[in-house]
């Protein structure tokens, strides 16, 4: 159905190695010494696996509706009614820089229920024992536009996983996986996830399989979700779920401007 966007592009230094697909800019996998740090990519449903690129807005905007600027809009829905992972998932993403350990991809964001249009970059880089990723967006429209962008990689754990932050943990107070747009504070236990919390320090991860060590610029918030077997995601973002709503977050970019983001996974252990 996609045979050029499945397309897997690899870039390669020393014992470390990434796979991107140009749909959606996906990370389909990220290997050190030949062991796979991410579950490898699901083609038919890329936020169960690999790592996803979520723009222009961080999982979920209830109700798939908005209004911004006096203007309301409409988004594709989920099976819960609400919108979810942004509009980029299916992108035909093209390749601006390649490098044996870097990998530049852009995509031109236009759609119904978005009030401008948006260039989206994407840069993978490879390092021993490292990936960095960075992400600009560009509103080339007329138009200033409401922006949360986050990524979904799946780590893989062992069942005596656990997570600590090197700083205090606020987290998302939610109703019906929707935050209220209320933080308390909070602390990371062994339990199931589908929870979004404002960290301003490193996050790591830790289990038998592996020990990661996650940092951040410009991407504060972070999702955590267990529910994939055998797989932690915790998920960078810029803001949080429902953004448009609770403005947890929320950028507005006006038109020309520019924003980036980016994190590093660095692989202590694996």
């Amino acid at each position: 159905m996609y045979p050029i966007l499945l397309l897997h592009m690899k870039i390669r230094k020393g014992n470390t190695e990434a796979e991107i697909l140009l749909r959606g800019g996906y990370l389909y996998s990220f290997t050190v010494n030949g062991k796979d740090v991410i579950l490898r990519g699901n083609l038919y449903k890329p936020t169960r696996g690999g790592m996803a690129l979520l723009i222009p807005y961080a999982n979920r905007v209830k109700d798939g509706e908005y209004e911004f600027d006096g203007i309301k809009y409409s988004l594709p829905k989920n099976k819960e009614g609400n919108a979810i992972h942004g509009l980029v998932l299916d992108g035909a993403f093209e390749v601006v820089d390649k490098k044996d350990d870097s990998l530049t991809l852009q995509y031109l964001l236009k759609h119904d229920g978005y009030p401008s249009t948006l260039l989206c970059k994407v840069n993978y880089k490879v390092d021993e024992n490292t990936l960095s990723v960075t992400i600009s967006v560009t509103n080339t429209g007329e138009r200033r536009a409401p922006l949360t962008v986050g990524a979904h990689p799946y780590f893989i754990i062992s069942n005596d996983w656990e997570i600590f932050a090197s700083t205090d943990v606020k987290q998302c107070v939610m109703k019906d996986k929707i935050p209220t747009g209320d933080l308390v504070s909070s602390k990371f236990e062994h339990r199931e996830y589908d929870d979004c919390f404002l960290i301003n320090g490193d996050i790591q991860l830790k289990s038998s399989y592996s020990s990661i060590l996650i940092k951040r610029e410009n991407m504060p918030f972070v999702q955590v979700y267990t529910g994939v077997k055998g797989a932690l995601a915790i998920e960078p973002m810029s803001g949080a779920p429902d953004a448009y709503h609770n403005g947890l977050g929320l950028k507005v970019l006006n038109s020309k401007e520019e924003a980036n983001f980016s994190f590093q996974i660095f692989v202590e252990r694996i």
